[in-house]
């Protein structure tokens, strides 16, 4: 038998993850050209070319010990100078090597901070929506995650009064995710600043540091010119976790990495409770032959202009049909208000063969997202399904 929690958990498993399967299996019996299926945030592009190149050229000219062996638990020493470095090139910070993890992606890298962070009963807050997978990393370690309903505006952007309320003498983080999985909003530095002096003010109150908690596998997909702060230039309580998952399209390689700059409170002793916890959990060290791999594509520019274009058709189009939402800013995904409850929605568009993600799995429900990283055809494919479904609630 297994234990009562993951009774629950296997209960509640991803929504998302079951979604996809069904497309999977809806495209093996009608086609996969008659399903439009925008449940996974799945990059439809491909690495840039450079990947595969030093793949290759890695396996053909270092030493099959050094890649497939045992590492640091941190990672390769090198590898993470030359992060370290092209951080303090883009950013103007001043990191090195012992700033740094290498992490089994964004994923990981939160999991290890939070295992060396949070005591049984303590608190973890978010902005609503998030990426649900918040619930399940805050009770891998018995935390309590906090949700803030959306600000009342409707924009989606962190409602510092909110914060400040919801903060009690048991919070250790705040987890923010920029650009925003499911809205594709991008918090300003404005924004950032906003909750730095919240989170500056209440850790001065209950004389405990409130650890800012970055989640940042989209920061390279943004649009319009807009800028996404680095955080670590506004709190010095921030830990930043990033993927190469999308900004290489790389997401099944499962390859990241953590930063806890030198001015945040004990960041010795939390650089090595996060190296512990990445052996501990079972992680032991990012996959090697991808640590190397991702040093030599640093420079490297994911697609953009491939998601600007999908966005800017599918805003446009859905828009015009009546549906509500805001525009993204950064990520690939759209959040659109249902006319009905989300789950009776996202039904109601199965029918019609498009899979979108009610937004109670994003702690936000009356919204579904659209998982626009998928190929443009498709888009253009889906729009008459799009269209009588808005037809069926009188919005065209």
């Amino acid at each position: 038998m297994i234990s009562e929690k993951m009774k629950a958990l296997v209960r509640g498993s991803s929504v998302i993850r079951a979604m996809f399967e069904e497309g999977k299996k809806m495209a093996g019996e009608i086609g996969r050209e008659n399903v439009y299926d925008y449940s996974l945030g799945n990059p439809s592009v491909n690495p840039p070319e450079k990947v595969k190149e030093s793949i290759k050229k890695i396996l053909d000219e270092k030493d099959p010990n050094y890649i497939h062996g045992y590492m640091s638990n941190s990672g390769y020493e090198d590898v993470r100078d030359r992060i370290a470095d092209s951080l303090n090139k883009r950013f103007a910070t001043h990191f090195n090597r012992n700033n740094l993890i290498m992490t089994v992606g964004a994923a990981g890298g939160l999991n290890i901070a939070l295992k060396a962070l949070i005591n049984p009963g303590d608190e973890v807050i978010t902005f609503s929506p998030f990426f649900g997978e918040y619930r399940n990393y805050v009770s891998n370690f018995e935390g309590v995650l906090v949700e803030l309903p959306p600000n009342e505006k409707g924009d989606f952007r962190p409602d510092p009064e909110a914060l400040r309320n919801a903060i009690t003498v048991r919070t250790r983080a705040l987890i923010v995710n920029n650009p925003n999985n499911p809205t594709g909003v991008v918090y300003s530095k404005e924004d950032i600043k906003n909750i730095a002096a919240v989170l500056k003010e209440k850790s001065a109150e209950f004389g405990a540091p409130i650890y800012l908690i970055s989640d940042e596998p989209y920061r390279e997909l943004a649009y319009d010119g807009v800028k996404v702060p680095y955080l670590t230039k506004y709190y010095d309580n921030t830990i930043v976790g990033y993927s190469f998952s999308k900004s290489l399209s790389l997401p099944g390689e499962r390859i990241g990495y953590i930063v806890v700059p030198d001015e945040a409170d004990g960041a010795k002793e939390l650089i090595s409770a996060c190296n512990v916890a990445n052996r501990i959990l079972g992680f032991v060290n990012a996959p090697s032959l991808m640590q190397l791999a991702v040093a030599e594509c640093l420079d490297e520019k994911c697609a953009v202009e491939v998601y600007d274009k999908n966005r800017k058709k599918l805003y446009e189009e859905l828009t015009g049909m009546g549906f509500t939402l805001v525009k993204p800013e950064g990520a690939f995904y759209l959040f659109v208000k249902t006319p009905e409850d989300d789950g009776a929605f996202s039904a109601k568009a199965k029918e019609k063969h498009l899979f979108l993600v009610p937004g109670k799995s994003f702690g936000c429900s009356g919204y579904v997202r659209i998982a626009y990283c998928v190929d443009y055809d498709m888009i253009i494919r889906s729009l008459p399904a799009f269209r009588e479904l808005a037809a069926e609630y009188g919005l065209c």
